[in-house]
């Protein structure tokens, strides 16, 4: 038989506005017991997962109301209730009214025509079937919005901009639909805004949604108190045994005196993290009891081990499979500087190398040297090289930079090699990173340069100079914007670069400061360093010009109408070396990829056709470095 628990018509409420007086931090429509819209509502406890229904829920209603109600209800919890009587079943139901209400009302249905049904069958037979008939009524959209963010004393005037941002940024306009997410989520943008720079303890006082439910709209409002204004005070380093805090002062760089900035401190915190002498950091600000113009800031650190050992394998399209081998020791004898040594061999090339290193100067400027011997093909060649290298460089948030004195050594192997040679050079290099993202990045542009001047020392002596410089550009396109999915942005990737060494026809420049191009991260549908000058009998060597320039499309890609972490690609690469600037002949590869935003960066496989080799070739790449 079929027995109707109830049917119910929307209630009306004329001159009644709904009132949901929310909390500090803004609470949901939901009750407790409920959870947030997203929560997965458990079985009774006690109750196994396996143990037969005790009815079933069909839930009639648009797709995306059915979805969530069937997902949150509370009624679901009792589903698998052993020994469930009719009774119980029936005052269960008069339960469940309200609740959808409730569920319905956090989408911004506060009209709905509800009406249950359930169908009694006998206990041998299948379980009771209970249907949820919902005709959701018009939806709530927002009529008005009124933010008020107060601030103590001078703040009034001199944080206005800031505070102007909440106001300027809410989400949530006039004339869109309200819901208990969005509504939250708004809230939420408006207090991050504030704490993300100069107010960290500022806090939402009050926030209050008014529903008119015959006419369908929600005025809303709520009020920020930003609290005083903070400046960093000095950092305090706590947990540091074996290495030195003043460093790690240093290494933070933590602008002491400054406005309290999130990025800044997270900046600081990235920097300790990554300089090796750490395996753990976490930065917090004092905000109890401190003077908001000098408040500390506490570096809790974990120590990395004095010495450690890196095994590391992998595989390249360009050079083949890869062993390496790495030794790190923070603080060497006496000097107290760290060394990072390592031994490297793969298909194209055998490494081994050691790089010392200083601690920064209150400048940020550390000393470093370095030597390497390295056997590698180079174009058509077997050359063995050396180079030793020492200088100071300086790594800053977006710009690094380094001035260093260089001596190269090449011997080169195999028919009609070029003698061996060797040179001294003084050399400066300048990098800027201005990205969205130092991993994945979507916008923004990066620009390098590196300038040398020297003279060759064997087989005789002439001076030389050595320019290069590489540019990186993303054009924005638009955002990519598909139902039920967080936009993301299309753009162009431009890429170029260039080299020239100047010097006299004759001179016998070291391979090692010559070009060659071609590969995963230059011109692709080419093999590794496969691009270069040729000989009369078409041998391949390094060239004294280079050119390179390539333009990307990059879009990202949608599954069942959701815009994902995969993009798609399509590119052409072109690419030219020689000895003189008027035989520059630029080889070209076409082709197409996917990418996929992983947490350490983009990865990326491309099949390429080179036009002049005339093949295809697989690129695969792991992370974004420029």
């Amino acid at each position: 038989m079929t027995l109707r628990a109830f049917s119910s018509a929307p209630t009306l409420w004329p001159a009644l506005l709904f009132v949901a007086l929310l909390g500090l931090q803004g609470c949901s429509l939901l009750p407790p017991a409920l959870g947030g819209p997203d929560d997965k509502t458990p079985d009774v406890a006690g109750v196994p997962d396996d143990a037969p229904a005790a009815f079933t829920l069909d839930v009639q209603a648009p797709q995306d109301i059915a979805e969530y109600l069937t997902k949150n209800l509370e009624l679901q919890r009792f589903r698998r209730f052993p020994g469930l009587q009719a009774r119980e079943l029936s005052r269960l139901l008069g339960a469940a009214d309200a609740n959808a209400r409730e569920l319905l009302a956090t989408l911004g249905y506060f009209s709905p025509t509800l009406m249950l049904e359930m169908t009694e069958t006998p206990e041998a037979e299948a379980p009771r079937t209970i249907v949820l008939h919902v005709e959701p009524g018009p939806q709530t959209h927002i009529r008005a919005v009124q933010i008020e963010v107060a601030s103590p004393g001078s703040e009034a005037v001199e944080g206005a901009a800031q505070r102007g941002q909440v106001e300027k940024q809410w989400s949530l306009k006039p004339g869109q639909v309200f819901t208990q997410a969005d509504w939250d989520s708004a809230k939420g943008q408006g207090l991050r805004t504030l704490r993300q720079r100069r107010y960290p303890t500022a806090r939402i006082t009050s926030s209050r949604a008014e529903v008119d439910a015959d006419l369908h709209q929600a005025t809303l409002a709520v009020d920020y108190n930003s609290g005083p204004a903070y400046r960093f005070g000095p950092l305090q380093i706590q947990g540091s045994e074996r290495y030195d805090s003043d460093g790690a002062r240093r290494l933070a760089r933590l602008p002491t005196g400054t406005l309290y900035s999130e990025a800044r401190m997270l900046d600081a915190q990235q920097r300790l993290a990554s300089s090796g002498y750490y395996d753990a950091v976490f930065l917090t600000l004092d905000t109890e009891g401190t003077d908001p113009e000098s408040a500390p800031v506490t570096a809790q650190v974990r120590e990395a081990k004095l010495q450690k050992w890196v095994f590391g394998v992998g595989v390249s399209t360009d050079s083949g499979p890869r062993l390496s081998v790495d030794h790190i020791y923070n603080r060497l004898p006496l000097l107290g500087w760290r060394a990072v040594s390592k031994l490297q061999l793969d298909r194209k090339a055998s490494l081994l190398s050691t790089e010392w290193t200083a601690l920064p100067d209150e400048g940020g400027w550390r000393w470093f040297t370095g030597a390497q011997a390295q056997r590698e093909t180079t174009g058509s060649y077997e050359v063995n090289s050396a180079r030793l290298r020492a200088g100071r460089s300086q790594s800053g948030t977006r710009i690094d930079r380094s001035a260093f004195l260089q001596y190269d050594y090449a011997n080169n192997q195999g028919p009609s090699a070029p003698p061996s040679s060797s040179a001294l050079t003084a050399n400066y290099s300048w990098t800027g990173r201005y990205f969205n993202s130092p991993t994945n990045p979507t916008r923004g542009s990066g620009l390098a340069w590196e300038l040398g001047a020297g003279a060759t020392l064997t087989p005789q002596r002439d001076p030389f100079v050595r320019a290069m410089a590489r540019w990186l550009h993303f054009v924005p396109l638009g955002k990519v914007q598909l139902e039920g999915g967080t936009p993301r942005d299309s753009r162009l990737a431009l890429r170029a670069e260039g080299g020239a060494v100047l010097a006299r026809e004759g001179a016998q420049i070291p391979v090692t400061q010559l070009f060659l191009t071609g590969g995963d991260t230059t011109v692709r549908g080419y093999g590794y360093r496969q691009i270069g000058a040729r000989m009369d009998n078409d041998l391949l060597y390094g060239g004294r010009y280079l050119a390179v320039a390539s333009v990307e499309w990059q879009r990202p890609m949608a599954v069942r109408g959701n815009v994902t972490d995969w993009e798609s690609t399509v590119f052409v690469d072109a690419g030219a070396v020689a000895d003189r600037v008027g035989d520059l002949t630029p080889q070209v590869g076409v082709g197409a990829g996917v990418r996929w935003r992983s947490p350490v960066g983009p990865l990326q496989a491309d099949l390429a056709y080179g036009l002049k080799a005339k093949s295809l070739r697989l690129h695969l790449r792991l992370g974004f470095n420029f």
